[in-house]
């Protein structure tokens, strides 16, 4: 089994809906697994730590994780048009990584959710997508085959699978999101088993 990283942070779980549902895309393919990681918080007090193992959902990363798969989905909410915080925190500790080439040439999508329609949702997988790039990733969008993805009113972009929580919160994916996140992961996983194939 080939493994690809869904790596994410959720806050209120719809990220986290979003990573499960391309887990599953991603585990429809023969031959590929997904290995579902997350990002511990940042706080803003210098002595606060966290928890070796997080209470519920995924474990949390580690350097090795990246070494090992064959690709990689990345999913953080949208904060001001941005990655939020403790998922760019992990990527500027990605120095040795970089500099040994361990995700170089391997296929990578980016998720998001936000709470309003025009929160920031494709800046924001915009922005996740530049890391993944000097990483020396292939960034893998969704075509507007995909027909969900020009009927949509509740989230989805050709940048990657998005979702729009409202102002509540709400993780509770729509059809076509949750369609257009598990074609994502469906992608991926072809793409990558392609690229691993000698």
């Amino acid at each position: 089994m080939l493994d690809i990283l869904v790596l994410y942070y959720s806050h209120r779980g719809s990220v986290r809906a979003l990573a499960e549902r391309i887990a599953a895309g991603i585990e429809s393919v023969p031959g590929m697994q997904a290995r579902l990681r997350t990002v511990p918080r940042v706080s803003t007090t210098c002595e606060a730590t966290t928890p070796e193992v997080p209470e519920s959902g995924a474990p949390y990363v580690e350097l090795s994780d990246l070494e090992e798969c064959v690709g990689l989905a990345l999913g953080s909410p949208v904060r001001f048009g941005n990655m939020a915080a403790p998922m760019k925190y992990f990527w500027d500790g990605t120095i040795a990584g970089w500099q040994n080439g361990a995700l170089v040439g391997k296929p990578a999508c980016v998720f998001t959710s936000s709470s309003s329609q025009h929160g920031g949702n494709e800046s924001t997988l915009l922005s996740m997508m530049l890391p993944l790039l000097h990483h020396g990733m292939l960034i893998a969008g969704l075509p507007f085959t995909e027909p969900e993805l020009a009927a949509t009113q509740a989230g989805g972009t050709p940048y990657g699978p998005s979702h729009v929580a409202g102002a509540s919160g709400n993780p509770a994916l729509t059809e076509s999101a949750s369609r257009l996140a598990f074609v994502q992961g469906q992608r991926l996983a072809l793409l990558a088993r392609k690229l691993s194939q000698p």
